[in-house]
């Protein structure tokens, strides 16, 4: 169950996506992955706090993936869909000292699948970019053997740990 402050932060991270411009070239992950283009119109699948990076999170999935997971059709995802997960470190609200909002920008990631591409990874691509700058994580495209090896920690549920918000 989230947390009150969890939902707050996840209503105050949807009006920071204009902080994000696509518009400046961008460089592709080491692997190859370049950055979606209109990842910013994708629905929110969830948000998540990680006490151990002191970091909010929020969840995107692509249309392929929303359907996929509201339809239950998620283990395995269905090839084209994406998820991208958005990072920044916590910060306290500055009138509000018992609210968690979102501070700096960690880093913007993402996972693609397409099961015979990404079969070395389970399926999965796997691209980060770091801070405002989006500067492209890794030094080579073995990184993405870090993200699959925690991963496997999911493989109940296709190796993604982001379970849908429910709404009423």
């Amino acid at each position: 169950l989230l947390r009150p402050s969890a939902w707050l932060a996840a209503l105050a991270m949807t009006t920071a996506f204009p902080a994000f411009s696509n518009d400046v070239a961008v460089a592709p992950a080491p692997n190859g992955i370049e950055m979606p283009k209109n990842y910013k119109n994708w629905q929110i699948l969830g948000v998540s706090h990680r006490s151990d990076k002191d970091s909010l999170r929020i969840i995107l999935a692509n249309p392929k993936a929303y359907k996929a997971v509201t339809e239950g059709v998620n283990n395995p995802w269905p090839d084209g869909s994406m998820i991208a997960k958005l990072a920044w470190k916590d910060s306290t609200h500055p009138n509000f000292a018992a609210v968690t909002v979102p501070g700096e920008l960690s880093h913007v990631e993402f996972m693609i699948r397409d099961s015979k591409k990404f079969a070395a990874t389970n399926g999965w691509g796997y691209a980060r970019w770091l801070g405002m700058e989006q500067k492209p994580y890794g030094n080579n495209a073995d990184f993405a053997q870090e993200c699959s090896t925690c991963h496997l920690q999911a493989k109940d549920t296709g190796y993604v740990f982001t379970r849908k918000a429910t709404l009423p």
